[in-house]
C-alpha cells in the first residue's frame, strides 16, 4: 500500500503497475497517458538438484535503468532446472575446459561455442546453439559467455531493465498477457513496449505494488 500511495502522490512521469490487477499505466500527474495488460510473476518456488529458486515480481519503486532493441535472453540457471525437471533428466554445469561424456568423448568450448570432441580423432564438432546440450540423461548449463547461453528472441523487441534481471518486455508467449506467467519479470504486448521503450527516458521511476 505505500508504494501505491506514493505512486498517486508522484507528480512526475511514472511508470505505475498492478500485480494483483495484472495492469500497467503511464502516468503524469493525475492523468494516465497509456495503459496496458501485463503477464506477472507466478510467485512459486521451484526446487530441483538441491537448489531453490523463487519466482517473485518484487514489489517496490523502481527506475528504468537501461533500454535495449532485439535483446538477447541469458537464462539463468533455473531455466535449466525446469527443463532437466520437466525432462526428468539429472543436471550438471558444464566445465569451461572440458566436460567427460560416458563414451569417452568431451565437452568443449571453443570460440565460445560448445562442442563435442571425439575422443578418438580429436575432431571439433559445434553443437546448435538453439538447443539444449543433453547427453548420457543430463542436461548441461554451458558456460554464460557461450553462444550457447544466449536465447533470441524470448524476450521480444524491446525491454526496459530496472536492474536485478526485473525486466519489462515483449514476449512470444502472447497469451501469458494477463496471467501470472513469469519468473519475476514482466511481460507486454510488443506493441505496449514499443510505446513504452520510444516514450521512457532513462531514470523514469517504476512503481510495483
Amino acid at each position: 500500500m505505500r508504494t501505491r500511495s506514493a505512486a498517486l502522490l508522484e507528480t512526475g512521469l511514472r511508470i505505475v503497475i498492478s500485480l494483483n490487477d495484472r495492469q500497467l499505466w503511464l502516468m503524469l500527474g493525475s492523468d494516465t497517458l497509456y495503459s496496458a495488460p501485463v503477464a506477472v510473476s507466478t510467485d512459486s518456488t521451484l526446487e530441483y538438484s538441491g537448489k531453490t529458486w523463487r519466482f517473485e515480481t518484487p514489489r517496490g519503486i523502481r527506475s528504468v535503468l537501461a533500454k535495449h532493441e532485439n535483446p538477447v535472453w541469458i537464462p539463468p540457471d533455473w531455466h535449466y532446472a525446469e527443463v532437466a525437471r520437466d525432462h526428468s533428466l539429472a543436471l550438471a554445469a558444464m566445465k569451461r575446459r572440458r566436460t567427460i561424456l560416458s563414451d569417452g568423448n568431451w565437452l568443449e568450448v571453443r570460440n565460445d561455442t560448445v562442442g563435442v570432441v571425439d575422443a578418438a580423432s580429436r575432431e571439433f564438432a559445434t553443437l546448435p546453439t538453439n538447443e539444449e546440450i543433453v547427453f548420457d540423461g543430463t542436461l548441461f548449463i554451458p558456460p554464460v559467455s557461450s553462444v550457447n547461453r544466449r536465447i533470441e528472441g524470448e524476450l521480444g523487441f524491446h525491454s526496459l531493465d530496472t536492474g536485478d534481471g526485473i525486466l519489462l518486455h515483449g514476449t512470444p508467449h502472447k497469451a501469458s498477457i494477463g496471467e501470472a506467467a513469469t519468473h519475476g519479470c514482466i511481460r507486454l504486448r510488443d506493441e505496449d513496449i514499443l510505446w513504452l521503450y520510444q516514450v521512457i527516458p532513462l531514470e523514469t521511476q517504476v512503481y510495483i505494488y
